[in-house]
């Protein structure tokens, strides 16, 4: 066999994985935005009974809509986030006839769809949970040519988490920083809360916390210390916004009286078993705790907080220099 046909069966072969990748994906995608739909139709039904279940896709051309409904509409893809995960806009319309109060039907149907959807954890039939946020209304109330009907588009973000770690409180490994923030919020809270770390995970439950890190800088601290600063955002989700305003002041007043957070190293097996003494423990320091009980819970978080930790430079094994001898008449 020749090298030239080596190369184009390789080629070959590369390609048809990629393409064989790509429609696993596709196929993935549709179902995934099938059961999002499915899921979402279920849900209106039941917030508004007076459609009598007719929440529908986007009618076929010269189809005419009939009676209060509402129809269902995926809009454009949105650059998945690190910590939210696949982002996908939809539009849901409530449609009213002018006899049973047009557009002021339509604006109580809005309302009550807005206080029923936003950042309302909401699970498919699979079991994968993904959260909506209300992101407004980008056209006015208008007549539907076809019906008469009276309706308005609302647009929601639908945020669907990364599958992998779905089992909350789950031991991590890697930032002993974020593994004792992760220790403590479960410490302050009851045994109900589930804390997260670094992104939402499929299947996630409520009430939850979600940690992650948002910045890191280091500075001198002397001649021998470094001093080590690493900024966290932290997300309280619930789906009681009184619950959710209180357990996020209360984090953040706890942060402040205790102003340390315990880290506890394990140098070697022979001292594991004594792991919890003081002589191996170290902390770090809450230099700031803030609360905006105003953002967003799922996708920007409530809490801003900066933790800082002083250690010592490491020492460069060197001769030392102890005496200079200058002489100006050496040429």
């Amino acid at each position: 066999m020749s090298m030239r046909h080596e190369m184009n069966t390789e080629t070959s072969n590369k390609m048809n994985n990629e393409q064989s990748h790509e429609s696993s994906k596709t196929v993935s995608g549709i179902r995934l935005s099938t059961r999002i739909k499915k899921t979402l139709k279920q849900k209106l039904i039941a917030l508004v009974p007076a459609w009598e279940g007719r929440v529908q896709d986007m009618p076929a051309s010269g189809e005419v809509l009939s009676g209060p409904c509402a129809v269902v509409a995926f809009a454009e893809e949105v650059p998945k986030s690190a910590w939210a995960g696949y982002r996908r806009i939809i539009k849901i319309s409530p449609y009213a006839r002018s006899e049973d109060g047009g557009a002021k039907q339509v604006e109580l149907w809005s309302a009550l769809l807005i206080a029923g959807l936003h950042q309302v954890r909401l699970e498919d039939e699979e079991g994968g949970a993904f959260t909506c946020l209300y992101l407004g209304s980008t056209d006015s109330d208008r007549v539907d040519s076809g019906s008469g009907l009276v309706t308005r588009s609302l647009r929601f973000g639908v945020y669907v988490p990364e599958p992998q770690g779905t089992a909350g409180n789950s031991a991590i490994t890697g930032d002993p920083w974020l593994e004792a923030l992760q220790l403590w919020t479960a410490n302050e809270l009851s045994p109900d809360w589930s804390v997260y770390t670094s992104s939402w995970p499929g299947g996630y439950e409520m009430p939850s916390v979600l940690w992650r890190l948002s910045g890191y800088s280091t500075a001198l601290a002397g001649t021998s210390a470094l001093e080590v600063r690493k900024q966290w955002i932290g997300h309280v989700l619930t789906d009681d916004t009184s619950l959710t305003d209180r357990t996020t002041s209360h984090l953040v007043q706890q942060l402040a009286l205790q102003s340390r957070i315990p880290i506890i190293q394990v140098e070697s097996a022979s001292t594991k078993a004594n792991a919890t003494d003081e002589s191996h423990t170290r902390y770090v320091t809450v230099d700031e705790a803030t609360a905006d009980l105003q953002a967003d819970a799922y996708l920007n978080g409530q809490i801003r907080l900066t933790l800082t930790q002083r250690t010592r430079r490491p020492v460069t094994n060197a001769p030392l220099m102890r005496e200079i001898h200058h002489n100006k008449g050496i040429q």
